[in-house]
């Protein structure tokens, strides 16, 4: 019996990084049985047998994990957005933004293509106003990557946003070594093709890296979902007006006369654009029923 940690996971097999070395598994049936997959990121522990398949006989608790991309175990969630090509999305920013907060995951803002063009600035100010790290990243020079390295030690994280952003791109000015495929933008669909292939755990800078296979805000929107009483707590800047509102129990923080949150935003406190985001999250899970979410 080894402690290890699931590196990488594809086509059913799994493998898992020890102190000495990396072992190709396959997951006992029991998990099956009991309707648990194992995820890159996983701390497990395995059996290595010489006449016969290692096997994944445990898998720890985790403190989080995501459907999609599958991983578990992250300690920080960087969410790359290009200024343009494509353009920046608040709404999509947003929601992947209040998904870290929802799950435990620190959520670092990389802003890319600044060598295009410079409206990087009113959202570099918006998401620092609102306590984010924020790390704006020229495609040419690579300035911005030695922020982001600094951030990698002794942590577990993850990059996402949408196709063409710059994620591999950054990753290689990261590392040279990792070598990942990248691609062009398509001028037909202002997309960038999915690059990446497989989830895969890269130890990088002192710490892990997962690169995965480039996904869209629609299906964190399938998979991941944050309901309405929830929701508030996952727009850091709210917090120190919740308490302080006239209808702490059972206001939407959408208008309602009396909330701090609201007044908050109209004194210029709270960016207009993150509380858009959130009032247009809020109305697409307020009709939600109790019985819906099992």
């Amino acid at each position: 019996m080894l402690d290890g940690r699931i590196v990488k996971g594809i086509g059913g097999f799994y493998y898992v990084e020890t102190a000495d070395t990396v072992y190709e598994c396959k997951a006992r049936g029991i998990f099956r049985k009991k309707g648990i997959t194992p995820l890159v990121g996983d701390f497990v522990s395995i059996s290595v047998n010489e006449n016969a398949e290692n096997t994944i006989d445990e898998i720890k608790d985790r403190k989080n994990s995501l459907i999609r991309p599958p991983l578990a175990n992250l300690d920080r969630l960087f969410i790359v957005s290009s200024v343009v090509d494509p353009s920046i999305n608040p709404f999509v920013l947003d929601k992947l933004i209040a998904i870290a907060e929802f799950k435990k995951i620190e959520p670092i803002i990389v802003l890319t293509k600044s060598d295009l063009s410079d409206r990087y600035r009113e959202y570099e100010e918006i998401y620092k106003n609102a306590g984010f790290n924020v790390i704006v990243c020229n495609n040419l020079n690579g300035d911005g990557s030695e922020q982001v390295k600094a951030l990698l030690k002794g942590k577990t994280s993850a990059f996402t946003g949408n196709s063409g952003v710059g994620k591999s791109t950054l990753l290689n000015a990261i590392d040279p070594n990792l070598s990942l495929e990248t691609g062009q933008t398509s001028k037909k669909l202002g997309r960038g093709r999915h690059t990446t292939r497989q989830c895969e755990l890269f130890k990088i800078c002192g710490g892990y890296v997962a690169d995965t296979p480039g996904f869209s805000a629609l299906d964190f929107e399938r998979c991941e979902k944050i309901y309405k009483e929830d929701l508030p707590y996952c727009f850091r800047e709210f917090t120190p007006y919740l308490e302080n509102c006239k209808f702490q129990t059972n206001c939407s923080h959408t208008g309602d006369k009396g909330c701090a949150v609201v007044e908050a935003v109209n004194n210029g406190l709270i960016s207009k654009k993150r509380y858009n985001s959130y009032v247009e999250m809020y109305n697409e899970v307020k009709d939600i029923k109790e019985w819906e979410k099992k």
